[in-house]
């Protein structure tokens, strides 16, 4: 089954990075000043706006307050288990507090681990492990048609599950 559309924008990013200090990537920025953020550098978080931005590309609005990683659990619709190209929402520092992380779910590892495409991943755009003790929902563009219940890939991983992402 081929990649949905926003995965496929979302692909054609890797490898993007921030700029570290004052400087901002042109590509972040453009993507901040396309959707309306209420900031313009990429030292704040923008996992969200990754996400948000590949949605748009592929035509379908994002959640309202997409910068906010756990703000995605609203969107779309709720899946009960992953399946390649959903959103996946995890937290970050604490399950109760309000930090997360939100990026596309492309596999899984040899050891079960979620591969994750993703913005903010390590400053960049990149293709990660993360544990599945960490994530808070899976979610699905309303109105597209998706099947859930396919095995995920088994990718190629470090082992090194993601802890850099804001």
């Amino acid at each position: 089954m081929p990649d949905p559309l926003w995965l496929v924008k979302a692909r054609a990013y890797l490898g993007l990075k921030e700029y570290p200090g004052a400087q901002t990537n042109p590509t972040i920025a453009g993507w901040l000043a396309r959707l309306k953020a209420s900031w313009r550098d990429d030292e704040t978080s923008w996992c969200g706006v990754f996400v948000a931005e590949c949605v748009s590309e592929a035509g379908i609005n994002p959640v309202s307050g997409f910068a906010g990683a756990r703000n995605w659990l609203n969107f779309g619709i709720k899946l009960a288990a992953p399946t390649v190209g959903c959103i996946v929402v995890f937290w970050r520092d604490s399950p109760a507090g309000w930090k997360g992380h939100v990026g596309f779910v492309i596999g899984k590892d040899k050891n079960g681990n979620l591969m994750v495409l993703g913005g903010n991943q390590g400053d960049a755009v990149t293709i990660k492990p993360f544990g599945r003790d960490r994530v808070l929902g899976y979610r699905w563009p309303e109105g597209v048609s998706v099947t859930v219940g396919t095995s995920l890939p088994v990718l190629t991983s470090d082992g090194r599950l993601s802890s850099n992402e804001a």
